[in-house]
């Protein structure tokens, strides 16, 4: 697969946010179910009078009800298009994009630049609070609540148990044809000045429900029903458990992408590519989301 542009084509880099609360997650859906993707397509398609839509390419397709601070998708617009646009095209979209989704920069992007495959890390956080007396109301849409007091020191300790380069299968939602293999750079918990546990997950990328599952998990450990290696003996069985619980989407947020040095990004889209495998174990290829 060539990340070769189209001749007389620009590949334009977006960084983009947006609540996920009215939206059917990322990618564009039959049916008239609203979408991100499908959203932001449009406006651009209107915004710079297009006989035709020119089709997103996402860091991480979240999925409903998940939301994104640091969101970044590319798209390829014809040379002519961009030229006559790009200097108004934030102001533009602006205009025609709902108030739930904005797209900040729109640049053009290096040569090998590829906004999936490129990548080499996603920095997502998950917002939860232990009050007894519930969510802040100005916080409800991005905070869950549990009604349990939670050790903050047990679920850093189950967390740091998960690091590392594992088959996630057992807090993976399968996928045909898609590996569970990832790396998980960074997992852990603090509790904010005002009361909220926010937990920060970092890996190079992320199968289906994985984030939510493993918050699940963790919260298990943090109210006392599992103790602090059950998750890793979770991960360790390789299937998934019953009591690990996908936490609902709303406090989950796609916070930051990371990318390498330009001169390293045709190379990363080759390695992101490859058919993963563990040592002596399973293999996969093709990515999920959150």
């Amino acid at each position: 697969m060539s990340d070769d542009v189209e001749p007389g084509f620009v590949r334009v880099r977006l960084d983009l946010s947006y609540d996920g609360k009215d939206f059917s997650g990322w990618a564009r859906q039959p049916g008239g179910r609203r979408t991100v993707q499908g959203e932001i397509e449009d406006a651009i398609r209107t915004v710079t009078r297009s006989p035709r839509t020119y089709e997103l390419t996402v860091a991480g397709r979240t999925d409903a009800g998940v939301h994104a601070r640091g969101q970044v998708a590319h798209v390829d617009l014809p040379a002519g298009v961009w030229a006559e646009h790009q200097d108004k095209l934030l102001r533009r979209l602006a205009g025609r994009l709902s108030h739930d989704v904005r797209v900040w920069r729109a640049a053009e992007a290096p040569a090998g630049f590829n906004a999936r495959f490129s990548a080499i890390w996603r920095r997502y956080a998950y917002r939860v609070t232990d009050d007894p007396g519930g969510v802040d109301p100005l916080l409800r849409g991005h905070v869950l609540w549990h009604d349990w007091p939670l050790d903050l020191d047990a679920m850093n300790e189950a967390a740091e148990r998960l690091l590392g380069e594992h088959d996630f299968a057992a807090y993976c939602k399968r996928r045909e044809g898609a590996t569970t293999i990832r790396t998980l750079q960074e997992l852990r918990w603090e509790r904010r000045p005002d009361g909220v546990l926010e937990a920060t997950v970092r890996a190079d990328a992320f199968c289906h429900n994985m984030v939510r599952s493993l918050v699940g998990a963790m919260l298990f450990v943090g109210d006392g029903h599992r103790p602090a290696d059950w998750p890793g003996k979770v991960l360790a069985a390789g299937v998934r458990d019953s009591a690990v619980h996908v936490v609902r989407p709303h406090g989950l947020t796609l916070e930051e992408v990371g990318y390498p040095a330009d001169e390293l990004l045709a190379a990363r889209n080759l390695e992101a590519r490859n058919r993963r495998t563990l040592p002596g174990g399973s293999a996969g290829g093709g990515g999920g989301c959150c």
